[in-house]
């Protein structure tokens, strides 16, 4: 099991890296979080719902994620509130009170999600979350030292020396377990160090005399990317500079943004810088402008008015710059938000930007869903793609009447055939809305876009735009197995690496 000191500190990219590294030993490997809280989300095969890192470590292990990878997950809603998913499905908005009168009922579910795993694969690696030595939820934590007692696992406590204080951190953390939890921490692991390592030995060598536990790795800074961001503390500390020459795409940084992991693929291609405004001075110059998914499309549809945003994506729209909105940023660009039942808001109606001739009524049943489709020619954005298959995928619980062509028809959904529109496009075509999760992720589809907006700013296309980058899981993992100790590591779970 991996756990750390706090939220960031890199347990979801270390957990990815050491599945790719055993799945490449030979074992088969499985990736497992009791309880996510998170508004990354990705769809299983069978249309559950899941936190967006559990699946990108199962496609480090090279396997199909499942539900029972991530039995909880949890989605913060307005008002101190989270959308409870148990198994895929979301069955409840809850307080963190009512979520922990629950506790007893899903901690069987955990149990038994974790068998199953253990008793398909080699290797089960566990991540936990937060930190286990938060003593005011002590009682309540069923995603920490309670699964490692459950799985009798050893654990690995990361700490983060780029943000300061990593000695104090893990030995704080440390001092604050109980006994017979702090005896379960076998390993320390010192993450995101720039610099000449031989600066921390003194440090490494006084730590591990006070706390009695091995140093098993000093992992340095890594690219960014490697792994799909999961908490949107990654956004407030990404730089907002621009980069003159470059394609400038602008991401409203939505108070409940989701599924943010989107635009990464756009961010690693050459000459593209993708930025995340917080005000409307700062969609200014960008020859894109995007608004994302979000949990709660009218509380920040609310939010986006109040801000001034609003009315500077209205203004944009009419100057005839190219605007997308992907799931309820496509819903806040329609015309009305209905919510007859109150699924998500206390308001029955709710005027939208009226960018997109689109009303969208919620309804309590929630799609989740992977699809294939195709796009279309009613958007100059991906003219170039006109035709190209893509894979993607659907999480929202609004429904979408549209009175305008449509930039991509559904051609298969949930793994059967069907024909289906998807999205709209305003009638000056400069104004595009889909409910598609992971376009960009699509070689084609990318660089279709890319190009528009380059001809469109009287620029040159990049001809690397669409180009493969290579496997992210294998320089992450060639990266930590070059500044851990695997066999130290293999051997606390009673494994040989490699694998003889």
């Amino acid at each position: 099991m991996i756990q750390g000191t706090a939220s960031g500190v890199g347990k979801s990219l270390l957990a990815a890296a050491l599945c790719r590294l055993f799945a490449r030993a030979g074992y088969r490997v499985a990736p497992f979080k009791a309880q996510n809280m998170a508004l990354n989300a990705a769809v299983t095969a069978d249309g559950g719902e899941i936190g967006r890192a559990q699946a990108a470590q199962a496609a480090a292990a090279g396997v199909e994620p499942t539900v029972g990878m991530n039995p909880i997950l949890l989605k913060p809603e307005p008002g101190d509130r989270s959308q409870l998913v148990v198994l895929g499905r979301a069955v409840a908005s809850v307080s963190w009170s009512e979520y922990a009168r629950r506790q007893p009922e899903l901690l069987p579910l955990v149990a038994e999600s974790l068998a199953r795993l253990r008793g398909a694969f080699d290797l089960v690696i566990i991540e936990g979350a937060g930190s286990p030595a938060e003593i005011n939820l002590r009682d309540c934590d069923i995603v920490n030292m309670p699964v490692a007692r459950l799985a009798d696992a050893p654990v690995l406590m990361v700490g983060d020396i780029d943000r300061g204080g990593v000695f104090a951190a893990l030995l704080g953390t440390l001092d604050l377990l109980e006994p017979h939890d702090r005896a379960r921490v076998a390993g320390l692991i010192v993450n995101r160090f720039r610099g000449d390592a031989a600066i921390l030995a003194s440090g490494l060598a006084e730590l591990t005399a006070r706390s009695g536990v091995p140093v098993l790795g000093v992992v340095p800074y890594l690219e960014p990317g490697l792994v799909p961001a999961e908490d949107s503390l990654d956004l407030d500390d990404a730089p907002r500079w621009r980069m003159p020459g470059s394609l400038e795409i602008a991401v409203v940084r939505l108070p409940r943004i989701s599924n943010f992991d989107d635009f990464e693929p756009l961010a690693a291609e050459p000459g593209v810088r993708v930025r995340f405004a917080r005000s409307a001075d700062e969609l200014d110059g960008a020859d894109l402008i995007v608004l994302p998914g979000t949990k709660s499309t009218v509380a920040d549809l609310q939010w986006l008015i109040a801000s001034g945003l609003g009315e500077a994506i209205r203004g944009a729209a009419a100057a005839g710059r190219p605007v997308l909105g992907i799931c309820g940023g496509y819903q806040i660009l329609g015309r009305t938000v209905n919510d007859p039942d109150r699924v998500e808001s206390t308001a029955s109606s709710t005027p939208a930007l009226g960018l997109l001739p689109v009303v969208t009524t919620f309804v309590p049943a929630k799609t989740t869903v992977r699809v294939r489709a195709r796009a279309t020619t009613a958007s100059r954005l991906f003219a170039a793609a006109v035709g190209t298959e893509l894979a993607a995928y659907e999480i929202h619980a609004g429904r979408t009447s549209a009175e305008s062509p449509s930039p991509f028809t559904i051609v298969e959904r949930g793994g059967g055939p069907v024909t289906a529109p998807d999205g709209a496009v305003n009638a000056a075509g400069n104004v595009v809305g889909t409910y598609l999760h992971g376009l960009f992720a699509n070689d084609g589809l990318r660089a279709a876009l890319l190009s528009a907006l380059a001809a469109r700013k009287g620029i040159a296309a990049d001809p690397r735009w669409g180009g493969r980058r290579g496997d992210s899981y294998e320089r992450l993992a060639n990266a930590v197995a070059r500044a851990v100790d695997l066999a130290a590591i293999a051997k606390l779970v009673g494994l040989s690496f490699p694998k003889s």
